[in-house]
């Protein structure tokens, strides 16, 4: 946590001072903790309090402490895109805490660090896969999207950083951090990837969005060369589906993905020909249905460790477009159409039919304050994890907001690895997060 002796002064002075921000970030009153950090929680509304020690990289925010704004020097924040909730105008990256239980995720000692940049390239956007048997974090580059030099004419790529490498330079105490990045080459049926999973039967579990008239589609892809692919589904009963977002693999051993229309958005799909649904696909008998529709855009899909609660983000955020034909409507990191922030940029909870796999009792889980929600992963407490517009931002299972990876910047996917590690994609930055919380581990048959 980066402060400046003016700011430490006048925060010892009086802790619930208001600060005034930077461009990019929002300023209210909060109370934060300094040096060793005790901090005061007033926990259930019982009048028991309980203090707690913050560890070093973080902040500790009240939320009684902003709860009231007006007549104060703080300014309202006008945009959930454009300024961030970084009232102690902290310098990222950070651990940003607003309940006592994000303590257990994070551990006493827990660390956040950049590990690979590229300022003028989208290189870590989505599809995070660990492979422990060579330690590697393999992920997909932007396919149509901000800095991510693809679209119609050019595919998006795959890539892998080496944990090892970072491990090394962690040892090593270098500032800077940079660790080399490698490309895999993959055959033409691998296009504009934008979801992963897996380790799924020692491969890496692929979704891609298609590009042009080439289909979307999921495929397996060895993780070592030459990374031989085998499609698994490019087709619903003939058509052809969006553009393929995220996928998971179901308890079951039945895949679960979601198929949306951000490739037509994005200019490198033709006119959709399906709804925006949730599907499960049986790669035993090659069955394909639906089992959650009238979405506006579903996104990213993960389930609890025992399989009977889905969560799916939707953004819809519409802006209506009045053309010469009548009306269409598109939503918020709506490609070309842009982005209208009154309407949901929430995930939903569903309950998972036991026999059926059909997702029921949709309801609210959480509403993002930071842009939008993206892919979502869950620990082994049942807490949930989503790329938003600030980082990554933490729940647990009854949708309480318990904290943030402060990076102020979009973070689209994560992935847990090695035992209390999390790797964040954030477009154009890679950062490992050493913690407490585990991931489920990943389900192969």
């Amino acid at each position: 946590m980066k402060t400046s002796q003016e700011q430490r002064a006048k925060q010892q002075a009086n802790p619930y001072l208001s600060y005034l921000r930077p461009a990019d970030m929002f300023t209210g009153s909060v109370i934060i903790s300094f040096l060793a950090c005790w901090a005061y929680w007033a926990s259930g509304g019982n009048g028991q309090s309980a203090s707690f020690q913050v560890p070093e990289n973080s902040v500790f925010v009240d939320p009684k402490a902003f709860a009231v704004i007006d007549g104060s020097e703080t300014p309202f924040r006008e945009s959930s895109f454009g300024t961030f909730f970084n009232p102690t105008a902290t310098t990222p990256p950070f651990f940003q805490i607003f309940n006592q239980d994000f303590i257990k995720i994070l551990g006493p000692t827990p660390s956040i660090r950049e590990v690979a940049s590229n300022s003028t390239f989208a290189f870590a956007h989505e599809a995070p896969i660990y492979v422990h048997d060579t330690n590697e974090i393999f992920f997909a580059s932007n396919d149509g999207g901000p800095l991510g030099l693809s679209d119609l004419e050019h595919n998006n790529v795959i890539g892998k950083i080496s944990l090892t490498d970072v491990d090394r330079a962690f040892a090593s105490n270098v500032t800077n951090i940079n660790v080399p990045l490698s490309l895999l080459n993959l055959p033409e049926s691998i296009q504009m990837t934008n979801g992963g999973t897996g380790p799924y039967k020692s491969s890496l579990l692929l979704i891609t969005s298609g590009r042009g008239s080439r289909p979307p589609s999921i495929a397996l892809v060895n993780p070592k060369a030459p990374n031989n692919v085998t499609v698994l589904l490019d087709n619903f009963f003939g058509r052809q589906f969006n553009s393929l977002n995220d996928i998971k693999v179901h308890p079951s051993g039945k895949l679960f993905f979601t198929d949306v229309v951000y490739g037509f958005l994005n200019h490198f799909r033709p006119n959709p020909l399906l709804p925006n649904q949730v599907y499960r696909f049986d790669p035993d008998t090659g069955t394909v249905r639906v089992v959650a529709t009238d979405f506006d855009r579903c996104n990213g899909i993960a389930f609890t460790a025992d399989g009977r609660t889905a969560y799916i983000f939707e953004h819809i955020n519409l802006w209506t477009i009045l053309t010469a034909t009548g009306s269409a409507d598109t939503g918020a990191a709506g490609g070309f159409l842009g982005n209208n922030q009154t309407e949901p940029a929430t995930i939903y909870a569903f309950d998972v039919d036991p026999r059926t796999h059909v997702f029921k009792n949709r309801r609210v889980f959480a509403y993002i304050d930071a842009g939008v929600p993206d892919g979502l992963q869950v620990d082994t407490n049942g807490n949930v994890y989503s790329g938003c517009g600030d980082g990554v931002q933490v729940w647990n299972d009854e949708g309480t907001l318990l904290g943030k990876f402060f990076l102020g910047t979009t973070s689209a996917n994560m992935v847990f690895a090695t035992k209390g590690r999390l790797v964040i994609l954030a477009e154009t930055k890679i950062f490992v997060a050493d913690i407490a919380a585990e991931g489920i581990p990943p389900v192969s048959p």
